[in-house]
Parts: structure tokens; sequence; C-alpha cells
């Protein structure tokens, strides 16, 4: 039953979701849904542990109502594929 709540409240945008937006890498990092602003602050002590570990410098914790399109936003990253990313059908030399 909690389980349905939680995703008809992230259906509507209504649950909460910790971000961790990190600066060495430029990423921002959504863990969620939860139903109550509680259980994301109880939970976010673990996902910062793991940003940690993967080396993640420089961040910030937050909670919040929301519902985010992606998981993981890495803007270094993008930039290195976007610059990488040759079409198919394009004339190569």
């Amino acid at each position: 039953m909690k389980e349905l709540l939680i995703n008809l409240l992230n259906f509507f945008g209504l649950a909460f979701w910790v971000e961790i937006i990190t600066k060495d890498p430029n990423c921002t990092y959504y863990f969620g849904p939860f139903l109550t602003a509680q259980d994301a602050h109880d939970a976010k002590v673990g996902y910062v542990e793991d940003i940690e570990t993967e080396g993640a410098h420089s961040y910030s914790v937050s909670v919040k109502r929301c519902k985010p399109s992606r998981l993981t936003v890495a803007e270094d990253l993008e930039k290195t594929i976007d610059q990488q990313i040759i079409p198919a059908f394009s004339p190569q030399s």
C-alpha cells in the first residue's frame, strides 16, 4: 500500500527526493522517491557515503519535492560525449 501511495505522489511530482549536486565531477544525482521528507532525510546519509566512496568532492545535499526526468545528470560527461558523437550517415574523412 505504501509503495502505491509513493508511486501516486511521484506521478504528480509530490514525492520527496534526495538531490546531491557535486562539483568534481559536475553532476546532479537524484535518489528516491520517498513518501515523507523525514524518510528522505533518513536515507540521505547512505547516499552521501556512496557519493564520497566514488570520489566526488564539494557537494550539496537537499531534500525536495520534485519529479526528476533523469536520476543522474552528468554535465561534464555530456560535454565529452557530445564532442565524440559522429552521425551515422555523415561523410567522414
